[in-house]
């Protein structure tokens, strides 16, 4: 992540970087073998590029945090569970109401937590900053699949040679 973004993330979101959901974000997986704190992180940084290389006009502050809360369920989606099994269905609702008995929401930061998993969820984002967060969210959750498939098939591809 540049710098650049690292410090407009702590300018705005500090005292979410700091809570005790972003502890427990730092022991929950996401992707292969990111953290949903280091995916949050991505995306965060994501949005930042994004609204900047097209010019989007944004409030960046909310975009920030909003971006920074999307996946604050704070539970391990990969434990096998009914509810976990529909976990990207109902992820949007838990963040949500997760990140609302911690810090007071905007409209624009509501919206960008619920519902960044469209078309998955089928109610569209709102706001500039919601479309934002949903295509930065898809664009790293897919580098990290990908890296963790990259990564397992390079693990087999070298025990195969070395047992030959």
């Amino acid at each position: 992540m540049p710098v650049k973004h690292y410090n407009i993330i702590v300018k705005h979101g500090k005292d979410i970087l700091e809570s005790d959901g972003m502890k427990t974000e730092r022991a929950c997986i996401q992707h292969g073998t990111y953290s949903v704190f280091d995916h949050s992180l991505a995306v965060t940084s994501m949005c930042i590029r994004i609204s900047r290389k097209l010019h989007i006009k944004v409030h960046e502050r909310e975009m920030v945090r909003g971006a920074l809360l999307h996946d604050f369920f704070l539970y391990d989606w990969h434990e096998r569970s009914l509810a976990n099994s529909i976990h990207g269905f109902t992820h949007p609702g838990i963040a949500l109401r997760n990140a609302e008995k911690v810090f007071k929401l905007t409209k624009i930061e509501k919206n960008m937590i619920r519902r960044h998993m469209f078309p998955l969820t089928p109610i569209p984002p709102k706001y500039r900053e919601s479309m934002i967060l949903c295509l930065a969210d898809k664009m790293c959750a897919t580098k990290e699949t990908v890296n963790g498939f990259k990564r397992k098939i390079s693990k087999k591809i070298r025990r195969i040679y070395k047992n030959a």
